[in-house]
């Protein structure tokens, strides 16, 4: 359970660290560019889920909150669980990112709205005197990282969004995210080695058996 405890860890205390900085010197909508603007600190904040998927209202964000905190704590048990058992490491590995990037998301969702101002026009204040933007459970998730690698427009040929402006790749995203989306990736990546080398018995067809004789007294 070390390992996946120090991977926990380190991923908190990144995110954090890094959402900390951007809320306290940045302003919505501000932007650094680096690599040639194929790489951007962009400060965007989203009321929903991983990439900016949302769900509508005040009782659309509560729900969401609590769902993940019910989450979060499924995903907390399935792990200690796992440590109990002598299951692949990398598996334990996997559900450890999924986990830090769901714990890391709440944190902002549950905190931040209470700890600090509105980033509107001007860089937020942590314990602001007049209080923070939202109540508990009510805080946006702050994002930074925009990668819009290739730009351009859809030909005039073709369907629905013919001439339209596209970006490769469109959403902004933070350590949390990125670390949940490489937990489930690597799920998918390896699912044969996790799930259906322990199941289908044709792939353990060439396990020896081993017959231990009977001793007679």
């Amino acid at each position: 359970m070390k390992k996946p405890l120090i991977i926990i860890f380190l991923i908190l205390f990144f995110d954090q660290l890094i959402k900390i900085y951007i809320k306290t010197h940045f302003f919505l909508g501000q932007e650094v560019n680096l690599l040639g603007g194929w790489f951007i600190i962009h400060f965007t904040e989203n009321n929903g889920m991983a990439y900016g998927i949302e769900f509508g209202g005040d009782f659309g964000k509560l729900f969401l909150s609590v769902f993940r905190i019910v989450a979060v704590g499924a995903i907390g048990w399935y792990l200690f669980s796992l440590s109990k058992q002598k299951e692949d490491n990398l598996y334990v590995i996997c559900i450890a990112l999924i986990f830090a990037g769901a714990l890391g998301n709440i944190i902002d969702s549950a905190f931040y709205g209470a700890l600090f101002s509105d980033s509107n026009y001007e860089v937020a204040r942590f314990l602001p005197d007049d209080g923070g933007y939202a109540p508990l459970l009510h805080g946006k998730v702050v994002d930074m990282f925009y990668f819009p690698i290739i730009k351009g427009h859809f030909p005039a040929w073709f369907p629905f969004w013919a001439t339209e402006d596209f970006v490769f790749f469109r959403p902004v995203f933070n350590l949390a995210d990125a670390s949940i989306s490489s937990g489930v990736g690597l799920i998918i990546c390896f699912q044969k080695r996790f799930f259906i080398n322990k199941t289908d018995p044709i792939a353990n067809e060439n396990t020896p058996d081993v017959n231990i004789p009977n001793k007679e007294s």
